[in-house]
C-alpha cells in the first residue's frame, strides 16, 4: 500500500510517501480502502512531537472515508464494499489502505461524498462534544462560535442550528464570513475589526451569550469572559499558546471555562456522538464543507495549509 510516514519528529518535510505492507485484518478488524483522508491540526502537532513520544515509522491521521476492503473474523456490522467513514485506526489514516477496529468505522450515507465523509471524524465529533457534552447547549440559547469558518466551526454552526440555537459566528476574511452565513449563522462578525465584541453585545441587547465555542483561546479567551451572560460557559476547542485572563470576569458571572479534546472521549460517548451525526447526515442538517483538496503525496503542503489562519472549510487528501 501507499502511505505517508515519518521516521522522526520535525516540520512538514518529514512526511514521506512510501510503500508499506498491506494490512491484514485480525479478529474484530476491518481494512478500509480510502478514497479521501481528513487533515487536522492535531496531525501537525503529533508530527512536530507536541503530543508525546511515538514509535517510528509512524503514519499520521485519524479521519478518512472509503469502502470496506476486507474484514476479520467476528466482524458483524461491516462487509466488503460498504461505504464508511472512520474516526481513528490501528495504524494511521494517511494511507490508501487503513486498518481499523470495527468500532472505529461508521456507515457513510449515500447522500454524502467520500470527501465530505473524510471531514466528519474529528471536526464533527469535536463540534458535537463541545456543544452538547461540554457546553450543555439548550434549545433557545445563543452561542458564539469564535472562529466559525473552518472544519470544526462550520460543523458547529450546523449542529447548533439543528439543536435550535441562535448562532453568532466570527470569521477573519470576507470569504470566511460569507461561508459562515451560508452555513446557517444568524449573525456574523469580523473578529479582526475593532469593536466587534461591542457589536455582539448589541446583538444580545446587552445580555451577552450563555455559550461560546472557542477555537483560538490564546487570542480570545480574555475577551470571551467579558461577553458571557451569568453562568455562561466557554468551551475551549483550540489554543496555540498561553493567555492572560482576569479571573474576576469568571467570578462576577459564576462562569465556567471548560476544556475539551476528542482524544479523551470514551467509547460509549463516541457511540452516542456518531449515532447523532449519522442521523444529521440522513436528514440533511449536517453537510460537511470541503475547502481545499490535495493529493496523498501532497500531505506536507496540506499540513502547512491547515495551520494557516483564515480557515475555510475542511482540507482533505484525495487518494
Amino acid at each position: 500500500m501507499k502511505a505517508i510516514r515519518i521516521h522522526g519528529f520535525g516540520g512538514p518535510e518529514v512526511l514521506k510517501l512510501e510503500q508499506a505492507p498491506d494490512p491484514q485484518p485480525g479478529p474484530g478488524q476491518v481494512v478500509v480502502r480510502a478514497k479521501a483522508i481528513g487533515v487536522n491540526p492535531v496531525d501537525a502537532y503529533i508530527r512536530a512531537g507536541k503530543y508525546g513520544d511515538r514509535s517510528f515509522p509512524l503514519t499520521l491521521g485519524f479521519d478518512a472515508a472509503g469502502t470496506v476492503e476486507s474484514v476479520g473474523s467476528g466482524v458483524r456490522a461491516a462487509k466488503p464494499g460498504d461505504r464508511v467513514y472512520i474516526y481513528g485506526s490501528v495504524g494511521g489514516a494517511y494511507a490508501d489502505l487503513i486498518l481499523c477496529q470495527e468500532n472505529q468505522i461508521h456507515p457513510l450515507s449515500p447522500k454524502i461524498s467520500f470527501n465530505q465523509g473524510a471531514a466528519l471524524g474529528i471536526p464533527y465529533a469535536t463540534a458535537y462534544v463541545a456543544l452538547v457534552n461540554r457546553g450543555l447547549a439548550k434549545t433557545g440559547e445563543t452561542v458564539l462560535i469564535h472562529g466559525a469558518s473552518g472544519g470544526v466551526g462550520t460543523a458547529a454552526i450546523q449542529i447548533a442550528r439543528s439543536l435550535g440555537l441562535t448562532v453568532i459566528g466570527t470569521g477573519g476574511s470576507a470569504k470566511g464570513r460569507e461561508l459562515i452565513l451560508k452555513e446557517g449563522a444568524h449573525h456574523v462578525l469580523d473578529h479582526h475589526q475593532a469593536g466587534y465584541m461591542e457589536q455582539l453585545m448589541a446583538l444580545t441587547a446587552g445580555k451577552g451569550v450563555p455559550l461560546i465555542i472557542e477555537m483560538a483561546a490564546n487570542v480570545n479567551l480574555g475577551k470571551d469572559l467579558k461577553v458571557l451572560s451569568p453562568r455562561g460557559r466557554v468551551v475551549v476547542v483550540g489554543s496555540r499558546g498561553p493567555v492572560e485572563i482576569d479571573p474576576r470576569d469568571t467570578m462576577s458571572r459564576n462562569a465556567d471555562i471548560r476544556g475539551m479534546t476528542l482524544l479523551t472521549a470514551t467509547e460509549s460517548e463516541l457511540e452516542v456522538v456518531h449515532a447523532a451525526l449519522g442521523k444529521g447526515l440522513e436528514n440533511g442538517s449536517l453537510r460537511p464543507v470541503i475547502g481545499k483538496e490535495f493529493l496523498l503525496a501532497q500531505a506536507a503542503a496540506a499540513q502547512e495549509e491547515v495551520m494557516k489562519p483564515g480557515a475555510h472549510g475542511k482540507i482533505v487528501l484525495v487518494v
